[in-house]
């Protein structure tokens, strides 16, 4: 394989279709942030009854995780 770009490493078709997928998941979360952000900018921020303590969440993600309803990743 070789690689148009001198003093780089080229990737295999699979490792650079993996990194598409994350760099598209990745460019998803950042704009579910940039959008909540535009959010609190316009609105303010949430009022203690809508949101949710981080122990929860965190109890959440990790059941989610331990149970292999998570996101994959790359790795």
């Amino acid at each position: 394989m070789t690689s148009n770009h001198p003093g780089r490493i080229p990737l295999d078709s699979d490792g650079a279709d993996s990194l598409r997928v994350l760099a598209a998941q990745e460019r998803g979360r950042a704009e579910q942030l940039a959008t909540f952000l535009e959010d609190v900018a316009d609105r303010g921020l949430p009022s203690l009854e809508e949101c949710q303590p981080w122990e929860e969440l965190r109890e959440r993600r990790l059941s989610e995780l331990a149970g292999g309803t998570g996101e994959q990743h790359v790795g």
